[in-house]
């Protein structure tokens, strides 16, 4: 069966660009779009009852989801609206989802299903690819020209679900790939006799980093012929380099290792970046 592009919609200005771009992103892929609402019934004085605040959010929903298939004919959507725990539900919802697509302010503090620690559980937890779209974002963005910018670090397999993602988007879009792979200088005792092998062989340390990042896009550029692939190898931290090049991009794809610490769940750094910081759609890939 084929995975449902998934939109989380809580009524905000961002969430309402996510499904209007989770929409296009479907129609493009041809598979269903899945509308999901997560709500808690909030018993207080000056609010309505249960069954009228339901109503109210189904309402909503059903507006937003309306104005959506008005622009596309034959687009398949099925909405649901779950009572519960905002991180359970989409962390749920992204599992049978192919991608799952949430509004994002970037430049500071996110906002909506994004709030506090609640985006970053959910990217963090989701077994599948999360993307992140901002308010401000419009078709025009994803106009020919404009690139899909992945980030390739570590070997070919550490980084396979993060190309597949990128390739797959650009060959839906008729886009190019423009492949990011950030190098900086390792410290003295970081280096043994094999690895100082290696980068003999290869000439030095970039010519090393430019054939490990083709290694690692040969598959992909055998799978998706007619996908016009950029290498960019360049030194500096990732998160930095993958920013510089963000002008360029439709969309950036990032991969994510999450870890738990005494403080909750973390992305990474690179991914937390781009997050914030990105002017374009940013896709957060688990590794494999």
């Amino acid at each position: 069966m084929t995975r449902p592009i998934t939109a989380g919609v809580d009524g905000s200005e961002e969430s309402l660009a996510a499904l209007a771009w989770a929409a296009r992103e479907a129609v493009r892929h041809g598979t269903p779009l899945r509308v999901v609402h997560a709500w808690r019934f909030e018993p207080r004085p000056e609010a309505a009852d249960r069954e009228t605040q339901e109503r109210w959010v189904r309402e909503s929903v059903a507006e937003a989801v309306a104005a959506v298939t008005g622009r596309h004919a034959g687009l398949e959507v099925t909405t649901e609206v779950l009572e519960g725990d905002d991180v359970e539900t989409l962390v749920a919802a992204a599992g049978d989802a192919g991608t799952l697509v949430l509004g994002s302010r970037g430049h500071g503090p996110v906002v909506g299903f994004l709030l506090g620690s609640v985006g970053q559980q959910v990217i963090a937890a989701a077994s599948r690819p999360v993307v992140l779209v901002r308010a401000g974002n419009r078709p025009s963005d994803e106009v020919a020209g404009h690139e899909i910018v992945v980030g390739q670090q570590g070997e070919p397999e550490d980084s396979a679900e993060v190309l597949r993602f990128a390739f797959e988007a650009a060959a839906a879009r008729g886009a190019a790939v423009r492949a990011v792979r950030a190098w900086t200088l390792p410290p003295l005792f970081a280096y043994s006799p094999a690895s100082l092998k290696l980068l003999d062989d290869a000439g030095g340390l970039e010519p090393y980093e430019r054939q490990a990042l083709d290694a690692a896009l040969a598959p992909w550029r055998d799978r998706f012929p007619g996908v016009h692939v950029v290498e960019h190898v360049e030194m500096g931290s990732a998160g930095q380099v993958l920013l510089s090049v963000a002008g360029r991009a439709q969309l950036m794809v990032v991969g994510r290792r999450a870890r738990r610490t005494a403080v909750g769940a973390r992305i990474g750094s690179v991914a937390h970046g781009v997050l914030h910081h990105a002017g374009c759609p940013v896709a957060v890939v688990p590794h494999a």
